[in-house]
């Protein structure tokens, strides 16, 4: 009969897992560099959703390559991909699948349930704020519960999964805005920038060569899941337990720590998920890093993505051009 592992030898299993995730985490960027030029804040923060499973929301203006990155994280960790292009006639059950009525071998007619592209581990849904609320709401249950019901019945989604939308900033006409309760269920809201001169002319000069770089798998499935396993178990310290919880607390209008820009300029400040989310990003952060321990530095570099669509500005804000992302600067410099 085997035995228990010793608490000793637990320790140095996580080590090792630490070790494993480091090197991995070299070579998935070295892998993702092959195609994806500059980038490298975005790159590393999708990492961190991956081990933190956390979905991730993507602002930029087209032709920023967040669909070839998205592909190319999924090719790398040898992930099934699925994408969905966003539009105003687009249906739920375009999206979780649907019943179809068929024959059996024996010429009764039974439904059959067809799973749509939401049953994969990485899934881009690609401009999400072009489709209706009804259909945007199809994606709650998936994102929330890793479960889909169609036709009475619950499906369980295949693990690791992770949603990666994408939102055009540009074009807001004819568009729905993500309430604020399915915003509320993206770990991370990141803005995609220009490249700089460099490295838009290194994106022109590999794209333009007919040579299309060829990427190779670095982890799989099964291993993703085992390091998520780890990241919950990274132990944190109570100080910065309350560096987390002091600074989502600042940002409530209403709390007696919000300092007075905040009681200025914010309607609604971040709720207790965002709390949940530092620290659970930050536990990600530490262990790509190569660390068993998680810093109020690991924190405060998640801030911004983490806070910036749950801090909601007012009137005054907007008047005077006060963005959550000017907010969260102040906040970090108290």
């Amino acid at each position: 009969m085997a035995s228990e592992p010793t608490q000793n030898e637990e320790v140095a299993k996580d080590l090792e897992a630490v070790e494993e995730l480091a090197n991995a985490r070299d070579a998935i960027v070295g892998e993702i560099r092959k195609r994806i030029f500059g980038q490298e804040e975005l790159i590393e923060h999708l990492l961190v959703a991956m081990f933190a499973r956390g979905h991730s929301l993507l602002m930029g203006v087209p032709g920023l390559a967040k669909t070839s990155l998205i592909s190319t994280v999924a090719q790398v960790l040898n992930l099934d991909f699925n994408r969905i292009q966003f539009t105003p006639d687009l249906m739920p059950a375009d999206i979780t699948g649907t019943d179809i009525l068929e024959e059996d071998g024996s010429g009764k007619r039974v439904f059959k349930f067809i799973r749509g592209p939401v049953f994969t581990n990485l899934l881009l849904a690609d401009e999400i704020n072009r489709t209706p609320p009804k259909t945007q709401a199809a994606l709650l249950q998936a994102m929330q519960e890793y479960k889909v019901s169609a036709g009475g019945r619950t499906y369980d989604l295949t693990k690791p999964f992770l949603v990666f939308a994408t939102q055009n900033p540009i074009e807001q006409e004819g568009t729905y805005p993500l309430p604020e309760a399915q915003l509320d269920r993206f770990m991370f809201h990141l803005k995609v920038d220009y490249p700089s001169a460099e490295e838009e002319l290194l994106i022109v000069e590999n794209t333009t060569s007919g040579v299309t770089s060829e990427v190779k798998s670095v982890l799989d499935a099964e291993t993703i899941l085992r390091l998520q396993e780890i990241v919950n178990r990274v132990p944190v310290s109570k100080e910065v337990l309350e560096a987390a919880v002091t600074l989502v607390r600042k940002t409530r209008p209403e709390d007696a720590s919000a300092p007075d820009f905040v009681r200025e300029f914010v309607s609604f400040g971040a709720g207790p998920r965002a709390s949940q989310y530092l620290v659970l990003a930050g536990k990600a952060r530490a262990l790509l890093g190569g660390r068993l321990t998680v810093s109020r530095e690991d924190i405060y570099a998640l801030a911004h993505p983490i806070l910036r669509h749950r801090i909601l500005t007012n009137f005054q804000a907007e008047a005077q051009r006060v963005d959550s992302d000017q907010i969260i600067d102040r906040l970090l410099k108290l």
